[in-house]
């Protein structure tokens, strides 16, 4: 079994708001401290808002924040709305399905059960589970969000006849 990239997105941006209650977190600082690209970050975080997981706020002073109790968050739950709309086999799609095997088949509901208990071992952790007492993850994240300016803003500055700034004449 191969988690999709979003999901890994998901967990990663749950786990740094749950290493840092209470406040609003940018974006771009997200993305440093988990090393992923703010393109791919601002595809998850809208879902993770709309599913309730986190506050966004959008705007020049917003951010986002951890909307509940990382106690309280299942790490099965997150999983199965970022994986299940994907069918885990192509005999577990509805409509495309083209497996002639499908009416005989006893691997199916044997990788029915067994993503089921995978669910369920999920359902065991919490977020808070993920991050509480762990001060490699809190290190990681405050080392990685400290890095000097990105360097996509680092170039824009950089262009010929860009201003960094007012003038002095």
């Amino acid at each position: 079994m191969r988690l999709t990239t979003r999901t890994d997105l998901a967990m990663r941006v749950l786990m740094f708001c749950a290493t840092r209650r209470g406040r609003l977190h940018r974006s771009i600082d997200i993305a440093l401290a988990c090393n992923v690209s703010v393109n791919h970050l601002m595809q998850v975080v809208p879902v993770l808002h709309r599913l309730g997981y986190v506050v966004a706020t959008r705007g020049r002073s917003g951010g986002v924040e951890l909307a509940a109790r990382p106690e309280a968050l299942r790490v099965g739950e997150v999983f199965r709305h970022f994986e299940a709309q994907l069918p885990f086999n192509e005999c577990f799609s509805e409509g495309g399905n083209t497996c002639p095997l499908t009416p005989c088949c006893r691997m199916r509901p044997a990788l029915a059960a067994a993503v089921e208990a995978f669910y369920a071992a999920l359902d065991e952790v919490s977020l808070a589970d993920l991050v509480a007492d762990n001060s490699g993850l809190e290190s990681l994240f405050a080392q990685n969000a400290a890095d000097p300016v990105p360097k996509v803003c680092a170039r824009a500055q950089a262009t010929p006849g860009r201003s960094a700034g007012p003038r002095v004449r």
